[in-house]
């Protein structure tokens, strides 16, 4: 469980890194346009605000494997939580499809890791 919490955080660092990578340096080129289904006007009058985001983006996704590398649960936590909650933002704001790319991976990830640092501690309990 624990490997498979850890598998599962790291897609989900990369999957923020990646959108990253589409928001600050490919939204105003014609492969942004289509993943993000917008005309040349629209990607040009919004790439500032994009770039705001895309570093937003890496945040999140450096914020993760930095928690991996570290061990650190309560940024793990705290971080899944964050993509859940702008998933789930995003998905009812914006396009739906948001809750299915962002929020789902980042909510069965935070619950992964809920649930392995649960088992965890219970294994804690029965050998002390």
């Amino acid at each position: 469980m624990k490997f498979f919490a850890g598998f599962m955080t790291f897609l989900v660092a990369l999957l923020h890194i990646g959108i990253m990578v589409l928001e600050m340096f490919f939204w105003n080129h014609p492969v942004g346009q289509k993943i993000f289904s917008m005309t040349a006007e629209v990607a040009q009058s919004s790439e500032v605000l994009a770039m705001n985001q895309g570093l937003y983006n890496s945040f999140l996704g450096f914020g993760l494997l930095w928690g991996l590398i570290s061990g650190n649960q309560s940024l793990k936590v705290f971080l899944l939580i964050c993509i859940t909650i702008a998933g789930i933002f995003g998905g009812l704001t914006a396009k739906v499809s948001i809750l299915y790319i962002q929020a789902l991976p980042g909510f069965i990830t935070l619950l992964l890791i809920l649930k392995a640092k649960r088992r965890q501690a219970g294994e804690a309990r029965l050998f002390s």
